[in-house]
């Protein structure tokens, strides 16, 4: 698989990053795999060619960080082989300050989320979402010092307003504390909100993009009907992505699907193959529960839409009211 940069860095991850909130507890997530299922799905990324893994502590409160340690370190043979990622924010238990983006938060949670890994760094430490009672410049001087501490490569961010992006990057330049390298947003065929203000800065300011929900939650993929229809187990215990998407979407589904089918592939590739062709977007995140998933993601990479084919898949969007900053 292609290797490309991360944003104006040297870092260098696969066009594909593979999301591993789908593995921890199915306790907590009914439609989780725990680590002998999550297994199958690490060892053919890594034959694919698949370099970058996606994490957060809170998947599975701590679960996943746990099972994306093992099955890295069982499929690469050198920590350099690949590139890691994992983030914090998230509640992980009810204590006052066991959650958000303050200074004792973010270096209490690094050393935690080290230990689960079973590393001594991680490639990229990203903030999951946008603390509003925490002063940012609390936050970035905490996440520089994980960065001079050997804790982190790089620092990223992820779903937020541009302006609160903005402010974020110019604090740490002022200051001379390490600035994000990337942008891990929510975008996709059917919401394309980033589009207005996101990305554009992004590209201005050499910032890579790693979107989440790449297939919004399933969407388009097929795993929703119209009339509230679920079709698989993540969608009938998906309640956040049900508050992202509504039946408007199911036009752009459409629009998709019938692509997919004149093209002999499925609507996940096209769906991927259309975010793949925005030079703004490094890496889609993509999360996998079967291997035709991650099939469908890798040969995405190779599949290249025409200017006709990508106008007709956006002409039906409809513009939404901003969500995922939550």
């Amino acid at each position: 698989m292609k290797q490309v940069r991360l944003g104006r860095t040297g870092l260098q991850v696969s066009e594909i990053c593979l999301g591993m909130m789908s593995y921890g507890n199915p306790a907590i997530r009914p439609w989780a795999l725990d680590e002998g299922g999550a297994d199958p799905f690490v060892r053919r990324a890594a034959e694919a060619g698949i370099t970058f893994f996606d994490t957060a502590d809170v998947y599975s409160v701590g679960a996943s960080e746990t099972i994306t340690g093992r099955l890295l370190a069982k499929y690469f043979t050198h920590r350099d082989d690949y590139v890691l990622a994992t983030k914090v924010h998230g509640r992980m238990s009810e204590a006052a300050n066991d959650g958000g983006l303050s200074r004792k938060h973010i270096l209490a949670a690094i050393d935690n989320s080290l230990r689960r890994l079973g590393t001594d760094h991680v490639d990229l430490y990203q903030i999951h979402r946008w603390d509003a009672e925490t002063p940012i410049e609390e936050t970035m001087e905490a996440l520089h010092d994980v960065v001079r501490a050997g804790k982190a490569r790089y620092i990223g961010a992820s779903s937020m307003y541009a302006w609160q992006f903005s402010k974020a990057q110019h604090l740490a330049r002022t200051n001379g504390w390490t600035p994000f390298v990337s942008m891990q947003n929510h975008y996709n065929l059917v919401y394309r909100e980033e589009e207005r203000e996101m990305l554009p800065l992004c590209a201005d300011q050499g910032v890579g993009v790693i979107p989440w929900s790449p297939l919004a939650r399933g969407l388009l993929a097929g795993n929703r009907g119209r009339g509230g229809e679920r079709r698989t187990t993540r969608a009938n215990n998906d309640p956040y992505g049900d508050s992202l998407y509504s039946e408007d979407d199911f036009n752009v589904v459409d629009a998709n699907a019938e692509l997919a089918t004149e093209r002999g592939v499925t609507p996940a590739q096209t769906a991927l193959a259309w975010l793949l062709s925005n030079p703004a977007v490094t890496a889609p995140i993509v999360g996998a529960t079967k291997l035709q998933h991650l099939e469908d993601a890798i040969a995405a990479t190779d599949l290249t839409l025409d200017e006709k084919e990508i106008e007709r898949l956006e002409a039906p969007y409809v513009p939404h009211r901003i969500s995922g900053h939550s």
